[in-house]
């Protein structure tokens, strides 16, 4: 058998994982491949085991801002577990890597037979729910350079790495903000010692200090998963 390497996934009994398993066929995620329209129909359900996401906001029909990531802590799709069709983000790849992809049929259906996996469905999309709420109020309370702190943290994360690609432009996207304010925040951040970056490729040089330098965002957003979903 494969190795599993989603957390969501290895929270299951193991006869539910294996069924759940059975269904899934392994894909690599595209750096700026999308995978869900909002208002569209899921196409299929990810579950990242290397790669990852962004969620992000539309205004007005054009990208706003990034509200979530998904990575191998999680699943892209949770609102097929509400019985909703239709998916309510764009979901962008972030980092290229590998997922676990599910007809969103055959995930019903394994839904239908799993208290297991409906259990961890309502947590995880519990998590979700808080994700979008502080998103909303770190972008009104925090600043540029603390709110970057904690979305490399969360990047970081979810590469499994210290090193991964971004550019000033893709971050300014994701966090609302025009670019300069990008490149003022990323070169204290570099000037500090704690990141170096160089050509839309950044390494992590200060885990410790990367976090002290961060909002609260991102503790609080750790502290959630753990209560939920162990």
């Amino acid at each position: 058998m494969h190795t599993v390497e989603n957390h969501l996934i290895e929270l299951l009994p193991h006869q539910d994982r294996l069924n759940l398993l059975a269904i899934c066929e392994q894909v690599q995620l595209v750096r700026a491949e999308v995978l869900s329209e909002p208002g569209k129909p899921t196409a299929h359900i990810y579950f990242p085991t290397k790669g990852f996401v962004s969620l992000v906001a539309l205004v007005d029909g054009r990208p706003g801002m990034e509200v979530g990531m998904v990575g191998s802590e999680g699943m892209l799709g949770a609102q097929l577990a509400l019985g909703v069709a239709t998916a309510p983000l764009h979901a962008v790849v972030q980092g290229a890597g590998a997922a676990w992809r599910v007809d969103p049929q055959a995930f019903r259906n394994e839904l239908a037979c799993s208290t297991a996996l409906q259990h961890g469905m309502n947590r995880y999309i519990y998590v979700l729910m808080s994700q979008l709420a502080a998103s909303a109020a770190c972008l009104h309370f925090h600043l540029i350079g603390p709110r970057l702190a904690s979305w490399l943290l969360m990047s970081q994360d979810r590469a499994h790495s210290d090193h991964f690609h971004v550019t000033h432009e893709f971050l300014a996207y994701m966090l609302g903000v025009r670019r300069v304010g990008i490149t003022t925040a990323a070169g204290a951040l570099q000037r500090s010692g704690l990141i170096e970056y160089h050509r839309g490729e950044l390494t992590v040089l200060d885990r410790s200090g990367l976090e002290a330098a961060a909002c609260s965002c991102y503790a609080a957003d750790r502290r959630v998963y753990a209560e939920q979903m162990h």
